[in-house]
């Protein structure tokens, strides 16, 4: 099997991190200082400050730095960000709902989804952990099983078969053995074509209304009145008389699952 690289386990041990809020910094018994008044008991770091406080910090920061990026590779928020973004193109309204309000709506959508890929990661890998029942790099191996079986299930074979061949590495003997670096990529590549493919379907019904609505209008010799204007309602009544939002949470969720 092939040993991940250091970027690898720098990746995940920031993506465990960032999926279960984990504190940075482990409890360490205070340490003793002398201030300068002692008026003021202000904690200054001596020479026997512990050693792995600093790495903790450390991690913290690379936590702060790679958990956006993290975010958008290895999880189902892309996708759904993206049929987001063709759903309100596909409306009409370019600026409603509000891109804090997509973004907020897809990270939760895929906390959910990625729910029980993170219940994995926490029972395997970081609750062992904090507990010093296991070394950083065995939970490191332990947490990418279920985020790898998270990815190779939604990746397609195409994908990845073409990013193998990319590599220029001997084929793999078993999903195992690929790598994430390239693994990742066609991850994300699966999952753009993925919303594409659903955004597609999303047009369909909007634009017959765009043409029914247009070839009305010029029969009528309306031919001043914009057409998107009088399709807009139409648009709206039909989003909501199926139920819009429910209908492409639901079938968002269960692409996933399936």
């Amino acid at each position: 099997m092939r040993r991940p690289s250091l970027a690898i386990k720098l990746l995940l041990a920031a993506f465990v991190l960032l999926a279960f809020g984990a504190v940075a910094v482990h409890a360490a018994p205070a340490i003793p200082t002398q201030p300068a008044d002692p008026a003021l008991q202000v904690p200054l770091p001596g020479n026997n400050q512990d050693p792995g406080t600093n790495l903790s910090i450390l991690a913290l920061f690379t936590l702060i730095t790679l958990g956006p990026s993290l975010l958008i590779m290895m999880t189902g928020f892309t996708r759904i960000l993206i049929v987001l973004g063709f759903l309100r193109n596909a409306l009409g309204t370019p600026s409603i709902p509000p891109n804090q309000v997509l973004v907020g709506f897809s990270l939760f959508l895929t906390l959910f989804v990625m729910g029980p890929t993170f219940s994995q990661m926490n029972t395997q890998a970081l609750q062992p952990y904090l507990d010093g029942k296991m070394d950083a790099k065995t939970a490191i191996q332990n947490a990418e099983e279920p985020l790898r079986e998270f990815m190779l299930k939604q990746t397609g074979r195409s994908e990845l078969a073409m990013f193998v061949k990319l590599s220029r590495q001997p084929v793999p003997k078993s999903a195992e053995d690929i790598p994430l670096t390239t693994l990742v990529p066609a991850f994300m590549i699966s999952e753009v074509k993925t919303a594409f493919q659903i955004g597609f379907l999303i047009y369909i019904p909007f634009l017959i209304i765009d043409l029914v609505v247009a070839s009305t209008l010029m029969s009528m010799g309306m031919m001043m009145l914009p057409p998107a204007m009088i399709s807009l309602p139409f648009k709206l009544l039909l989003f909501v008389l199926v139920d819009g939002w429910s209908l492409l949470a639901q079938n968002l969720v269960a692409g996933f699952h399936t």
